[in-house]
């Protein structure tokens, strides 16, 4: 008899819906806070964690409905379809607010990019800094796939660990 197991799809869905709106409200705290422009390792290292907070309750979750099995395919499947669920919530976030809440914000970042590498590398131009922004800006779209990208990957690494450490095996009849 064929029993009505749970699918790692459904959870990934779930988790990276919730994971994803969790990252949503941590940008608009952000943005209230005034901190939008803060690119620290604090910032980061925020962001990595509450993914990794959800990819990690996702399995933990999905182990419990599945009997208390898990195989590290499925662990390796939920991780990388949260984060790619929460990347591309990530990326509408991001998109509507650069675009339609803040306009100015890549201008912005383009300047306290520009005002860093002169006080990084003093022996360049202010024209060559203007240069490599101008490339920048040319190549700002491919940000987007490099943002699900690094998602991605950081779902796998954690599905990985967070497999490895609760896999369990259904036994053979």
């Amino acid at each position: 008899m064929e029993e009505n197991l749970p699918k790692p799809a459904k959870f990934s869905l779930n988790y990276g819906l919730i994971t994803g709106g969790i990252g949503i409200i941590f940008g608009i705290m952000l943005y209230t806070m005034d901190m939008h422009y803060e690119r620290g390792m604090a910032v980061q290292g925020t962001q990595i964690a509450i993914l990794a907070a959800g990819v990690i309750l996702a399995i933990v979750q999905f182990k419990k409905a599945n009997l208390t099995f898990l195989t590290l395919s499925e662990a390796l499947k939920i991780g990388a379809g949260v984060a790619l669920i929460s990347g591309i919530l990530g990326i509408i976030y991001f998109f509507v607010f650069s675009n339609y809440v803040e306009p100015d914000f890549m201008d912005n970042m383009y300047e306290i990019g520009k005002q860093q590498a002169l006080a990084d590398n003093p022996k360049l131009t202010p024209e060559q800094i203007d240069q490599g922004i101008e490339m920048q800006k040319k190549f700002a779209w491919i940000s987007y796939p490099i943002i699900i990208i690094f998602n991605v990957i950081i779902g796998l690494v954690i599905g990985l660990i967070t497999g490895l450490i609760l896999k369990k095996q259904k036994p053979a009849y």
